[in-house]
């Protein structure tokens, strides 16, 4: 694996070989690629995996803090049914949808799964377009790109 600048690193209790394994099945160019008992370190385990081509780095070794939303993965997707499938599948075995797009998974981890124009019409210099998408994006839990792309362009009905 590239060793990368900057690499997220994700600390579970116990169930960091389970996730990347998770994760890495859901999207494509992922794989887990090794995991590493740490000598004098009990349980604990470092799991190195990519999802979508971006390394990772678990820990399984007891939580000191628990997964909050300060911190999310975001998953752009090219059309509704990418973001369906990629949505339903980070809810799969416990997982809870939250507001606005994000979903919290049977981890812990928040994702955001979001349409790759949702950013360009939010930021749209017409201040219009992009507060009736920002509008209608506040009244979502999973995203209907038909929907915001229709409150973009003013065809909301």
């Amino acid at each position: 694996m590239k060793i990368q600048k900057i690499t997220p690193f994700l600390w579970y209790s116990n169930e960091a070989e389970e996730a990347a394994a998770f994760y890495a099945g859901i999207f494509p160019d992922s794989r887990v690629i090794r995991v590493t008992g740490v000598p004098s370190a009990g349980s604990t385990k470092v799991v190195e995996f990519v999802l979508f081509g971006q390394p990772f780095i678990a820990m399984s070794s007891g939580q000191p803090e628990p997964f909050n939303q300060s911190i999310s993965l975001l998953v752009n997707c090219d059309d509704q049914a990418e973001l369906d499938r990629y949505w339903d599948a980070l809810l799969e075995g416990g997982g809870s949808p939250q507001a606005c797009g994000w979903l919290k998974d049977r981890y812990g981890i928040s994702w955001q799964v979001v349409p790759n124009d949702l950013i360009p019409m939010i930021a749209d210099p017409d201040p219009v377009k992009a507060k009736r998408v920002a509008e209608t994006m506040m009244t979502m839990i999973k995203f209907d790109v038909a929907a915001l792309k229709a409150a973009y362009a003013g065809t909301a009905g």
